[in-house]
């Protein structure tokens, strides 16, 4: 998940980065409540996830497959549920509120990372940046959602790009950062990718085109939380074939000349899991 605009870090750890809600300072977090690692802005410089691929999938007591699929189907209904509310106009302060407020309505308490909304311009800014103030909905324009709830004490995480108006590219990118995701899961499935393969993959596709992939925005493990004391390392330094049901799949891709972009985030899941 990459990660709240609306986030400051407070303090810096090795692993992961306590956070508070810019918009909402007198917000209780719980001290557990941090950006995990893997999302920080400097992960990219992380160390690289182990070969050892039984270590690096490692799983707490309590995980559930099961319940990570519920976690998903529900956390989506919750980033359709907002992106049906967001209309030209709005800033995106008032769309982050909207956001929150939507999660609660849809049983979930808690989050293990704060959600992200980005309009516009803002769309450029990776999960930890603060988004330029102010930017409000334009009648055509891009933005995107992504949320980090917790359920059942279970990790969801999912991110969408929506627009709003005809402009044509932005129609195309937001058509094409999905069609990115699909095909690079139908590869990590048909070719048993590595997950240094994977974004190999979806590099050469968003090339391919005509957009430039954001190699920062580099997946990430999920799980019971905190997953991060299980594994905090990335998916594109994956030197094994994922798991399905553990891997947050990101892809970003970056327009080449106009400024904004497009996120898609969603679990490495099989065929049957991804449909259910």
């Amino acid at each position: 998940m990459r990660r709240h605009r609306g986030l400051v870090r407070l303090e810096a750890r090795p692993r992961a980065h306590r956070v508070r809600d810019r918009l909402d300072p007198e917000r209780g977090l719980s001290r557990h409540h941090r950006l995990p690692a893997a999302l920080a802005r400097d992960a990219g410089r992380r160390r690289g996830v182990s070969a050892a691929r039984a270590l690096a999938e490692r799983v707490g007591g309590g995980h559930e497959h099961a319940v990570l699929l519920d976690a998903r189907r529900r956390t989506i209904v919750a980033v359709r549920d907002i992106a049906s509310q967001v209309v030209p106009g709005m800033s995106e302060e008032d769309g982050l509120e909207f956001a929150r407020r939507a999660l609660r309505a849809h049983g979930f308490e808690q989050e293990w990372v704060a959600p992200d909304v980005r309009f516009g311009r803002n769309t450029l800014k990776r999960y930890a940046e603060p988004s330029e103030p102010g930017v409000v909905l334009a009648m055509d324009d891009l933005w995107f959602v992504d949320v980090g709830p917790l359920w059942r004490n279970h990790e969801c995480d999912y991110a969408e790009t929506f627009t709003v108006g005809s402009d044509p590219e932005q129609l195309r990118m937001a058509r094409d950062v999905r069609e990115i995701f699909a095909r690079t899961c139908r590869h990590w499935q048909e070719c048993r990718a590595t997950g240094v393969e994977i974004y190999r993959f979806a590099a050469a596709q968003a090339d391919s085109l005509g957009w430039r992939l954001d190699p920062e925005m580099a997946g990430h493990r999920l799980g019971v939380y905190p997953h991060a004391v299980f594994h905090d390392g990335l998916l594109a330094c994956a030197e094994f074939t994922p798991s399905p049901g553990l891997w947050m799949l990101e892809i970003q891709i970056r327009h080449p000349d106009r400024p904004y972009s497009a996120f898609f985030e969603d679990l490495l899941l099989t065929a049957g899991d991804a449909a259910s």
